[in-house]
């Protein structure tokens, strides 16, 4: 109301020498343009919260990419187990991240270490935070869960899911959030002083907080239980469990790939941004610029990915080339905002060899990870960490995280940025190590972690859920005595 009086007063003195006259003039119009500045102000947060809103969407469909991917990558036997956990990874983790993660994960003002406000959506929407913004978190903490999910599968008990699932979302992913994307966290970017090595970790969509922190849960549920039966023989040399359907794993990994155009540009959080008012550059452009860098990681994976693996095999693998294209979108996660599309094309071909390289370790270690999810998002996101500090731009850090900040080694700023992001990989290890490995160790010890050879030669399908995903009998048959009949546990045969 100050500002309109001021107004007001300030244009009567142009409109003439009867006074009341002015000033009632001088007040319609302020009191129109004041109108004008409110729609354009209301415009603008519709704006960014459709667009934030459309971009949870993407990374929600997400979880579809994950189920397609997981079900093909395993054996026909447990496509239902694998489906099952999918769906139950949302839905858990849809209640105990309302209950609890966004809290820890941006219940601001708090301590660098977790937060502690707005538990049970309490106070939402504020000045900070509207719904938009929870249901965007959410879906990138079930992400996290998906991964792990696809590490353990066809061998663990569904209880196990449910559990890991639960505590993952709910606390052990937000508070890892919390450090690296809070206002409050003790290595955000977005902290106003106190910076971290003067920078703050600038890990824009989560290559750490997210990729790192399901794939280390899922290296430790996967270590615990062992391989699955039959993955390596007798003489210790490796054995190919291959998943039954290659289609569903190019569907799924499409739809991620869709996805992450929500998951990586959607961090942004809004997109009416001027750097510049009146110019055609705008937070429009970068969010358009992290959409290709995005693009050209992954495609660049892929090929490597492509080529790499017809080298070491002979063959052309489909399901490889799937995995190197995610691998590289999980290593430009990180850095996508604030690098050169030149620099996103590095990014994916490391990825890719990161990828093989870890996947060969896995061999040698007799390691069994049915998605190779621990490798992907677990390597390749931690050389998308060290990625970003290498190659951050700039220019483009001033723009997302404000001038006077450290970029990349490579490009000049030094190795500030560098030393920030090497404290994120050993934390973040540290952190998912220090509570998901009890976690699943407790599980192992009260049998509720892996499911018994038997069932495991069975397939969960049949022995956990009541029937196989597919039907393999005509089903209009069966009055004419051809029915499936109920299988016992001890005529069953591995798929």
């Amino acid at each position: 109301m100050a500002e309109l009086a001021t107004c007001a007063s300030d244009l009567a003195q142009h409109l003439g020498a009867n006074t009341t006259n002015a000033m009632a003039a001088a007040n319609l119009i302020c009191d129109l343009f004041s109108a004008v500045s409110n729609n354009f102000t209301d415009t603008a947060y519709a704006i960014d919260n459709t667009y934030l809103l459309f971009s949870a969407y993407l990374v929600f469909s997400m979880q579809l990419g994950f189920a397609m991917l997981c079900a093909g990558s395993v054996r026909a036997k447990n496509t239902m187990n694998i489906m099952l956990t999918n769906v139950l990874d949302a839905a858990a983790g849809g209640i105990f991240y309302y209950l609890f993660g966004f809290a820890f994960a941006f219940g601001g003002p708090s301590n660098g270490f977790i937060g502690r406000h707005f538990f049970g959506l309490r106070d939402v929407p504020s000045s900070s935070f509207d719904y938009s913004n929870f249901l965007y978190q959410w879906a990138f903490a079930i992400a996290a869960a998906g991964i792990t999910s696809g590490s353990i599968a066809e061998r663990t008990q569904f209880v196990a899911y449910l559990i890991y699932s639960s505590f993952l979302t709910g606390f052990v992913y937000p508070v890892v959030s919390h450090w690296f994307w809070s206002a409050d966290g003790w290595a955000s970017a977005f902290k106003q002083d106190n910076l971290l090595f003067g920078s703050g970790v600038i890990d824009f969509a989560g290559s750490g907080v997210v990729h790192m922190v399901g794939g280390i849960a899922g290296l430790w549920g996967a270590l615990i239980e062992g391989p699955r039966i039959g993955r390596f023989d007798h003489t210790g040399r490796a054995v190919a469990l291959r998943g039954h359907s290659a289609s569903l794993v190019v569907l799924g990994t499409f739809l991620l790939w869709l996805g992450w155009y929500g998951f990586n540009p959607g961090s942004f959080n809004k997109i009416s941004v001027a750097y510049s008012s009146g110019n055609y550059y705008g937070q429009w452009s970068a969010v358009g610029r992290t959409a290709v860098t995005t693009t050209l990681a992954g495609s660049t994976a892929a090929l490597t990915t492509l080529f790499g693996k017809r080298i070491l095999s002979g063959h052309w693998n489909v399901t490889d080339v799937c995995n190197g294209l995610l691998g590289g979108f999980a290593a430009i996660t990180s850095g996508c905002s604030v690098v050169e599309p030149w620099a996103a094309i590095i990014c994916g071909f490391i990825a890719a060899v990161v990828l093989i390289s870890c996947n060969k370790l896995a061999e040698m270690v007799k390691f069994d990870d049915p998605l190779e999810a621990a490798q992907l998002h677990g390597g390749c996101g931690a050389w998308g960490i060290i990625f970003t500090a290498l190659f951050a731009k700039e220019s483009y850090v001033s723009e997302v995280y404000g001038k006077g900040r450290p970029y990349g080694l490579f490009t000049g700023g030094g190795g500030k940025l560098l030393a920030a992001h090497i404290i994120q990989i050993l934390v973040i290890t540290g952190w998912v190590s220090a509570t998901m490995g009890p976690l699943f160790f407790v599980l192992h010890k009260l049998k509720l972690l892996r499911i018994s050879p038997e069932d495991e030669m069975a397939g969960m399908d049949m022995t956990r859920h009541g029937g196989f995903a597919y039907v393999y009998e005509d089903e209009s048959h069966k009055h004419d005595g051809i029915q499936m009949r109920k299988i016992e546990l001890n005529t069953l045969t591995t798929n």
